[in-house]
């Protein structure tokens, strides 16, 4: 399984049948041998089923070997397996990031913020290889040259990106910015120098493949670059005052907002401020979901598949060197980068998409944000121009709540004077540890429908979502995030809530459950919980009396025993 995986590494082979055979003589001089038989593939992450026992090898025969593929064919992980392996890779991919991001950054001096970021996007990049077509770069292909001309190390690498995303048949326009923006720091002088017989960037290149090779080679369904990014957060060089604006959604809040916005494999589903594009991957992944689930015509569903990838996820990011994040995310999900774009959505963007049918409207009719809070209200003013750009559809948002409390209130009035506001959830402090302290919500809307002054709004406090968190400075990686107290249930049935209202309650109570109107006139009355009664009952009366009797019991106890000594 140790070969196996080292295939799905270094070669553009998703599924791999490793058999071994081991054995002895004992002490007659008789052989005793024992034979194993694994399926490893990108699908099971890596980890290897066993596919049977096995005591010769008659199973690989002519006649055999049809029936011993149909049994391969046939190994699934259950949900449960999947997510237990997948949480494991992700909690190594953690420290693996921590590790390379400490080793670069004391190591390698003369590497600006950004130039790290592009060495790390450049090496992923020309490493993932195309089946049959583009061989993956390997470390013994950079030669130690210093040659001016085409033997560069960095030549090298910007060549085999090049076929790559050749290969890949990215737009024109889009190859040509990727390639422009990592050649300004792959071609570097500097880092294509010799020294000690070897280029700096050739040391760098291999301390990320070793350190972080394997798991984006074995297929990870996650967002990446979102924890590349949190890893690479002290490199990009923002001030404080920025932090908030570039602290990246956590995959299960992104899951979260996905569900809210109600995405499914037919929806179109933009973000006006991408990030590393978290929320699209996940967007992705629950489109895909959806799409095995319900379609039943193998073609039918690649064709599905390549649609939801190029045409149906819409991202603008504006920092350069975040959207080379979003977009090398994207390829690693298996290519849906062809519409994230490198402009200011508010200022820039018409609502065309950015490749091939470009002088058409994307038909969003889903949007997902966590909005830079430094914006103008917080963050609104990205929904304000996103969900008017809409016809139809749902939007969820998370962002700093004092956006539905006052900080907002033009940008609200306008919003629901179009749209209506479904829900408003009071997320925990302390989503973004570490990080940022702020206090969230999530507002969930329903698009191209005013919101009508008796429309129920569903209000809840999800403050206690079942997860404990740990500040990554006094915790190791893979404790940051625990379940405590049934976090995945309590997701579940926020999604519910939103949906069909109080007949869902179950863990939750109608304490933290409460639906009232709201005022659209307003603006500042989105953050409402559910009253407290402080009305007394029968209950409260008797615990009351009872307990002035007691005291009053004890002050005469108190008195018969003071006449007595002073007697």
């Amino acid at each position: 399984m140790h070969y196996a995986n080292a295939i799905l590494h270094h070669t553009s082979y998703t599924d791999i049948i490793a058999i071994g055979m081991t054995g002895y003589k004992d002490i007659s001089g008789k052989i005793h041998h024992q034979i194993g038989v694994y399926f490893v593939s990108k699908d099971n992450f890596g980890v290897g089923q066993k596919v049977g026992e096995f005591s010769d090898f008659s199973f690989l025969t002519l006649e055999n070997f049809d029936s011993f593929i149909e049994t391969v064919k046939n190994l699934k992980l259950s949900p449960e397996e999947q997510e237990r392996i997948k949480a494991q890779k992700e909690r190594e991919i953690d420290e693996s990031l921590t590790k390379l991001n400490n080793n670069i950054y004391q190591n390698e001096k003369g590497l600006g913020e950004n130039d790290r970021v592009y060495l790390v996007a450049a090496a992923i990049i020309a490493t993932l290889g195309v089946s049959g077509k583009v061989p993956p770069l390997e470390k013994d292909d950079l030669k130690y040259t210093s040659e001016t001309g085409n033997n560069t190390d960095g030549k090298i690498i910007i060549r085999k990106i090049e076929d790559f995303l050749e290969e890949k048949k990215l737009p024109k326009d889009k190859k040509d910015l990727i390639l422009r923006t990592l050649s300004n720091t792959l071609l570097a002088e500097n880092i294509n120098k010799i020294i000690d017989g070897e280029t700096q960037l050739k040391r760098v290149f291999v301390k990320i493949i070793d350190d972080i090779g394997i798991y984006y080679k074995i297929g990870l369904t996650t967002d990446f670059t979102g924890k590349l990014f949190n890893e690479m957060y002290g490199w990009l060089g923002f001030s404080q005052d920025k932090l908030n604006d570039v602290v990246l959604t956590p995959s299960y809040i992104s899951t979260l907002l996905v569900k809210l916005a109600r995405v499914n494999k037919d929806s179109f589903v933009w973000d006006f401020a991408t990030g590393s594009a978290g929320l699209l991957v996940a967007a992705m992944n629950e489109m895909l979901i959806d799409a095995k689930n319900t379609i039943k015509s193998p073609d039918e569903l690649t064709q599905k598949q390549l649609a939801i990838k190029a045409e149906q996820l819409m991202g603008i990011e504006l920092l350069s060197s975040v959207y080379m994040l979003a977009i090398l995310n994207m390829i690693l999900m298996g290519d849906g980068s062809s519409n994230i774009l490198n402009k200011d959505s508010l200022l820039d963007f018409d609502g065309n998409y950015g490749f091939g049918k470009t002088n058409e409207k994307f038909p969003a009719d889903a949007f997902i944000l966590n909005p830079p809070y430094s914006a103008d209200g917080n963050g609104m003013i990205f929904v304000e121009k996103a969900l008017n750009m809409m016809h139809k559809g749902y939007a969820a948002i998370i962002i700093q709540n004092s956006a539905g409390s006052g900080r907002a209130e033009d940008f609200n009035k306008r919003i629901l004077e179009k749209h209506t506001l479904v829900a408003s959830i009071k997320m925990p402090k302390d989503i973004f540890i570490g990080k940022s302290a702020v206090q969230t919500n999530i507002y969930v809307f329903k698009i191209a429908e005013k919101h009508h002054p008796e429309e129920m709004v569903k209000f809840i406090d999800f403050t206690d979502d079942g997860y404990t968190r740990a500040s990554r400075k006094k915790a190791k990686a893979s404790s940051n995030l625990k379940d405590t107290n049934k976090a995945k249930e309590r997701y579940a049935e926020i999604v519910n809530l939103v949906r069909f209202g109080k007949s869902k309650l179950n863990i939750f109570t109608e304490k933290e459950y409460y639906e009232n109107t709201i005022d659209p006139t307003n603006g500042e009355d989105w953050n409402q919980s559910a009253p407290i009664d402080t009305k007394p009952t029968l209950k409260d009366f008797k615990k009351t009396v009872s307990d002035y009797l007691a005291w009053e019991v004890s002050n005469i106890l108190k008195n018969d025993k003071d006449d007595s000594l002073g007697k």
